[in-house]
């Protein structure tokens, strides 16, 4: 009975490591247009290479600068030295499937929320222990990102139109010149650079929970994974980022790129993870308003707001699932 139990153990821990690799997959994918949805927008990069220039990018943010954000999923939100692996599961794959979900639905959503509270559902289901002011400050940060991000969009639009006047007919943007194309390519892969140190810890945060891998080994197989999702399924959502929220010039599109990387940079020093997409969105809106809202694509702000408030509830309710439906089956 020992052995058919320390078989089941090590199934487990095989299908937790392909699950976190799978969710690593989703999520590059997803912040696709997070990264390079504003080079792109502004015609800055092809689509091709807009997703080549990224990968790399991502997967060195992801291995050198995601250590503290992965101490915070590993050690930040259950009360326990290591979270058995049956409960590592069903957070990695409820989230995995979540966010696959948006992915096929081309809705920018926040993976973050989702991953935290998938932990708290499966944790809660479990028994174990929540170290809610973890989650206090996540969801105070959350709460603030955004808004930071479009005072920030705001002014550095308005910064660049005094540095680099609009010069196309109507006071509408002229051509762009090549130094603002490489520019906007430089930004959009400092988002990269950011969003693989941000948001790997989504997929390979569990990883360190069960005491599997450490710091460094979690972020380069989670980074491999995203940098995989990138080049492979990361078209939909660039495009849709880069098109159907906001109508941006290259002046809009650095101010946005620009105040969403400075947040999440800023977010990732002191060990914090934010929503990659509500910061983009957030300073859109912001540079959007500094030409008096026109460029505002509402519908499209409105499914992915509805996209947000969805997220924590279902990674909650999914997580809880999955461990009572892993309990059903005695594999705790």
């Amino acid at each position: 009975m020992r052995r058919g139990r320390g078989l089941t153990v090590i199934v487990l821990a095989y299908v937790l490591i392909a699950a976190a690799i799978a969710f690593a997959y989703s999520l590059g994918a997803h912040y696709t247009g997070a990264c390079m949805g504003m080079p792109r927008a502004a015609g800055a990069i092809r689509l091709g290479p807009a997703l080549a220039v990224m990968a790399p990018f991502v997967l060195v943010g992801a291995v050198f600068a995601s250590g503290a954000v992965e101490t915070t999923v590993g050690h930040g939100i259950l009360s326990t030295p290591t979270v058995v692996i049956p409960l590592a599961v069903a957070i990695v794959v409820s989230a995995f499937v979540l966010t696959s979900a948006y992915n096929l639905l081309t809705l920018p959503t926040s993976t973050i929320q989702i991953l935290v509270f998938s932990a708290v559902g499966a944790g809660l289901a479990d028994g174990v222990g929540i170290q809610w002011r973890t989650i206090e400050t996540l969801v105070a940060v959350w709460a603030t990102a955004p808004f930071a991000a479009c005072g920030l969009g705001f002014a550095f639009a308005r910064v660049l139109d005094r540095r680099y006047p609009r010069s196309g007919p109507d006071g509408g943007p002229g051509a762009l010149s090549r130094y603002a194309a490489l520019g906007l390519v430089g930004i959009g892969s400092a988002a990269s650079f950011a969003m693989g140190a941000n948001d790997v810890a989504n997929a390979s945060g569990a990883l360190v929970m069960t005491g599997l891998f450490g710091l460094v080994l979690a972020g380069l197989v989670g980074g491999i994974g995203m940098t995989l999702g990138v080049l492979t399924w990361g078209r939909p959502l660039l495009q849709r980022v880069a098109f159907d929220i906001v109508k941006l010039d290259a002046n809009t599109a650095a101010a946005s790129q620009l105040a969403q990387a400075a947040v999440i940079l800023v977010s990732v020093s002191f060990g914090y993870f934010t929503s990659m997409n509500q910061a983009l969105v957030g300073a859109m809106l912001g540079a959007g308003f500094s030409r008096r809202q026109s460029a505002v694509v509402r519908r499209t702000v409105r499914a992915v707001l509805a996209g947000w408030a969805l997220g924590p509830a279902s990674g909650a309710a999914l997580g809880m699932a999955l461990v009572l439906l892993l309990r059903g089956a005695h594999l705790f």
